[in-house]
Formats: C-alpha cells, structure tokens, sequence
C-alpha cells in the first residue's frame, strides 16, 4: 500500500467504529440499550477518551473534543 491508500484505510477503520453495522448499533456504543434502541439516543455519539482495539467499544471519559473529534473528517471521506 503507498500513504494514500494507507490513510484511506486508517479512515475507514476509525468512522467504522461510528457507523451503524448491519443490526444497526455502533461499535462505539457497545451494545448499551438506550443507544441500540431508544430513537432519541440511538444517533448521539461520544466521542470517548480511547477506544478497545477489538471491539471499538469506547471506553474512557465521554465528553473528549481534541483528537476523537477528527473523526468527523473521516466519516466525510468512507
């Protein structure tokens, strides 16, 4: 892979983890109900402190706006 297809990748990767999945939960949200479910919560998003390399789970302090925040950026080029 050249640089651009590797940052192509890391972008995907990281807006993965905020993108519904095909039974329409985030990663992010690891399966907690009012996020999986509820109308009015299920298109919030934290942006946590970190993230569990497996699961994408977010893990950490809930209300973090320096680096997650990027990942607005990267869920405009998937």
């Amino acid at each position: 892979m050249d640089l651009a297809e590797v940052a192509k990748e890391l972008y995907g990767r990281l807006a993965g983890i905020f993108l519904p999945g095909p039974g329409g939960g985030r990663p992010c949200h690891a399966g907690v109900p009012p996020f999986e479910r509820d109308p009015d919560w299920r298109d919030l998003m934290l942006f946590h402190e970190y993230f569990h390399g497996d699961t994408g789970r977010g893990i950490g302090a809930s209300h973090q706006t320096g680096w997650t925040a990027l990942v607005i950026r990267c869920l405009g080029k998937t």
